[in-house]
């Protein structure tokens, strides 16, 4: 059994961990709270401009805004990887980073494949393996449309000038702060919509001006508002994977800590008995 002071030592430094984990769950559930918010208002916006958009670009050529549903032969291929740029929030980033290498080997084991990462632990751990053409750790300092837009007309300048034929994004899906889905989504092309007829898919809509003019508009806004909300979507799944995280060590902690207090007094109980039995013998042998 050890002694009482490393006992003691132990105790300390679990005491100090819980009120680490603590404090960071509370910082994350105040920011998830927050985000949450953020990402549940956007969804419902970024859906029907995604639906809208499908069925624009159904019916346009590759003059105007058709350029960007332009479907090529895939030889080159850009993922882009969300992730987070800190650590401590469970299976967060390792469930990109698995979905990744899963993505290559499934659909891009005989193409080229380059990285654009957004977040420092994926392209901390998949820089060994893939060729990182951007890390963009700095997004999440100030993280809004007007930002993230900058990074989308990047992607679509790649895509749009040839270097890649296929981009997608994979990020963590939001869905409470114990679940986080990761999402494998195609950015470009624009994907159509399955199963429809170009005669029909635009029935519903008068186009005033020109249905040329409104998609040279709507697309590329739609692309940074669907590239937009996976970031919102991944940052809003970090805090909550960091929230359930921090929860559950500062659980572990606290069974720790009275384990141990339980064996420091049973070790001290021992040692205060020891103390008891060294005098009475001693007192014993005086009196002998």
């Amino acid at each position: 059994m050890a002694n009482l002071k490393e006992i003691r030592n132990r105790i300390t430094s679990i005491k100090s961990t819980m009120q680490i984990t603590s404090a960071m769950k509370m910082v994350s559930a105040a920011k998830l709270k927050k985000a949450q918010d953020a990402i549940t208002a956007m969804r419902p916006y970024s859906s029907k401009l995604t639906e809208l958009l499908q069925n624009l670009s159904a019916t346009l050529d590759s003059n105007a805004g058709g350029v960007y549903s332009t479907q090529r032969e895939v030889s080159k291929v850009l993922l882009v990887v969300v992730t987070s740029n800190r650590g401590l929030c469970g299976g967060f980033n390792s469930s990109i980073t698995k979905e990744v290498l899963k993505t290559v080997k499934e659909k891009y084991s005989n193409v080229d494949v380059d990285l654009f990462a957004i977040g420092k632990k994926g392209a901390d751990t998949l820089e060994k393996q893939f060729n990182i053409i951007e890390n963009n750790n700095e997004i999440y300092d100030d993280l809004t449309f007007d930002n993230v837009a900058i990074l989308a007309e990047k992607l679509m300048s790649l895509y749009v000038d040839g270097t890649y034929d296929k981009i997608e994004l994979l990020y963590n899906q939001f869905k409470n702060a114990a679940t986080q889905i990761p999402q494998v989504e195609q950015f470009l092309p624009i994907k159509p919509i399955e199963g429809a007829d170009a005669s029909e898919v635009n029935s519903d809509y008068i186009f005033e001006p020109s249905k040329e003019e409104i998609i040279e508009a709507l697309i590329p806004k739609s692309l940074k508002t669907q590239l937009y909300k996976a970031i919102r979507d991944s940052f809003a799944s970090e805090h909550g994977a960091r929230m359930t995280a921090m929860h559950k060590a500062t659980d572990n902690a606290t069974e720790l800590r009275d384990e141990l207090l339980l064996t420091y007094n049973k070790a001290r109980q021992a040692a205060i008995t020891n103390e008891i039995l060294e005098i009475v013998g001693g007192a014993e042998a005086l009196n002998n």
